[in-house]
C-alpha cells in the first residue's frame, strides 16, 4: 500500500498532524510505504501512484488559505512579533503555493483512488474549517473519499495544537483503508 499524505503548514502544527496520520497508517498497515510531503514537494506523478492521497492544510477566513490570506497571516505574525518581542518562525515555505494552488496542478484521475481531508481550525464555533473545501476538490478531480473530512484544533492562529489532537490524528490515519 502507497500512501501519499500531501500538507501545507505554515506554523508547524498542520505538518505535525500530517506526520501523525503517517504514524498511524503506518501502526495499522506495518508495510505501507507512506510519503509524507509539503504541498510544493508532492508532484503529480507520486500522487498518481498512491493507493490512498491524504490531503490538508490550515483553515484561513473559514476555508482553505489563499496567497492573499498566506500573506496576510505572515504579515500579521511579523508585526505581532515586532511589539511583543516574540516571534512564531513560519515554515520553510510557508510563503509559497498552497493546497488551492496545488489543486490547479493536480490531474484528473479516471480511476476512483481513494482519498482523505483534514485541516487545522481554531477552536472558535465560527471559525470555520478547510477540510470539506479540501473534499470537495478531491473529489471534483475524481477521488473518492474514505472518510469525511476531519478537522484539527489548534489553541491560537499559530497554535499550539491543542492537548489530545495527535493522538486523534494518529487514530484518525489508522482507520483509513
Amino acid at each position: 500500500m502507497h500512501v501519499a499524505i500531501v500538507y501545507e503548514s505554515l506554523f508547524g502544527n498542520t505538518r505535525q498532524i500530517a506526520e501523525a496520520i503517517g504514524e498511524g497508517v503506518r501502526q495499522s498497515h506495518p508495510g505501507a510505504d507512506v510519503d509524507c510531503l509539503q504541498v510544493q514537494e508532492a508532484n503529480p506523478d507520486l500522487v498518481e501512484s498512491a493507493d490512498l492521497l491524504v490531503v490538508g492544510g490550515p483553515t484561513h477566513m473559514r476555508g482553505m488559505t489563499s496567497r492573499m490570506s498566506r500573506k496576510a497571516g505572515l504579515h500579521a505574525i511579523e508585526k505581532e512579533a515586532d511589539e511583543l518581542k516574540s516571534h512564531h518562525e513560519p515554515e520553510e515555505g510557508a510563503e509559497g503555493p498552497g493546497v488551492r494552488e496545488w489543486f490547479r496542478r493536480l490531474p484528473k484521475t479516471h480511476d476512483k483512488l481513494h482519498a482523505a481531508a483534514f485541516d487545522t481550525r481554531a477552536a472558535a464555533p465560527m471559525s470555520g474549517g478547510a477540510a470539506r473545501g479540501i473534499a470537495r476538490k478531491l473529489r471534483h478531480h475524481g477521488y473518492e473519499l474514505v472518510s469525511e473530512p476531519q478537522g484539527f484544533v489548534i489553541e491560537d492562529a499559530e497554535g499550539p495544537l491543542r492537548d489530545g489532537e495527535l493522538a486523534r490524528a494518529k487514530a484518525w490515519g489508522a482507520a483509513l483503508n
